[in-house]
């Protein structure tokens, strides 16, 4: 009789639009021992809230809308091509009001965190409109604060900017915290497409798609006003909340 197989380690990674999400999926993906899963929800949110995202149809017929079979598989499922460690690329905005969320804790939880300015006026480069609960921020705290209450320890927050000056450091902190090795190829990628993209991927991945490992830091200061500067103001307060208690590595 064969012996039974070791549940996979679930690692949920939960950003808004516009940080550094993909790349840090392909970070995982690239280690060897990673299977990828790229916003397992968004078919399930484009059909709850029909909203008109680019691509919105492929993304429904591809996807699986029921968010309860999306979430059993996430959470039960084994991981895909039977790899030991599964990295779940979440938006936070897909968790939406009245979803249970009981099973957010059966993972383990990391959350990517930006400049709410910054996050704005990248999307404003591919969108017409933006609203607070576009970009993740809000839904990011209540996610905080849900898994810190219910387990007693904080999950991880990670900022994109704090990152991007020192990606192996801050990898290595977040392996050690799962307690998996880290290895140097979570640094450097092929550049291109991969079979692992959301079909959604050519309205949103070009740069990824031209990357081959984390884009060098450099400081942002977006000049937002009107509508786009009261959204980012709308949202600082979660961003302040979070950033205060993120990891920091001197």
């Amino acid at each position: 009789m064969s012996a039974p197989m070791t549940p996979p380690l679930r690692v949920a990674m939960w950003s808004g639009p516009r940080n550094i999400s993909t790349a840090m999926m392909r970070a995982w993906e690239n280690r060897g021992d990673c299977a990828v899963s790229d916003e397992p929800l968004y078919a399930a949110y484009l059909a709850t809230t029909g909203l008109d995202h680019p691509g919105r149809d492929d993304v429904i017929a591809a996807g699986d809308t029921d968010w309860r079979s999306v979430v059993a598989a996430l959470t039960q499922g084994p991981a895909p091509d039977g790899q030991p460690v599964w990295y779940q690329k979440h938006m936070t905005h897909h968790l939406l009001p009245g979803m249970d969320t009981e099973w957010v804790h059966g993972l383990r939880n990391v959350l990517l965190i930006r400049d709410p300015a910054q996050v704005v006026e990248s999307y404003l480069k591919s969108r017409a409109s933006i609203a607070p609960a576009d970009i993740g921020l809000l839904q990011q705290v209540t996610l905080w604060q849900a898994i810190t209450e219910r387990s007693g320890v904080a999950p991880l927050v990670i900022d994109a900017d704090d990152f991007l000056q020192a990606p192996g450091a801050y990898l290595q902190a977040v392996c050690a915290a799962l307690e998996i090795p880290f290895t140097e190829r979570m640094l450097a990628w092929p550049a291109g497409p991969r079979e692992s993209d959301g079909i959604w991927a050519p309205h949103w991945y070009d740069a990824v798609w031209r990357s081959t490992g984390f884009e060098p830091w450099r400081q942002r200061q977006p000049q937002l006003t009107g509508h786009a500067l009261s959204v980012a103001e709308a949202c600082r307060p979660a961003y302040e909340q979070l950033h205060a208690v993120r990891l920091l590595i001197q």
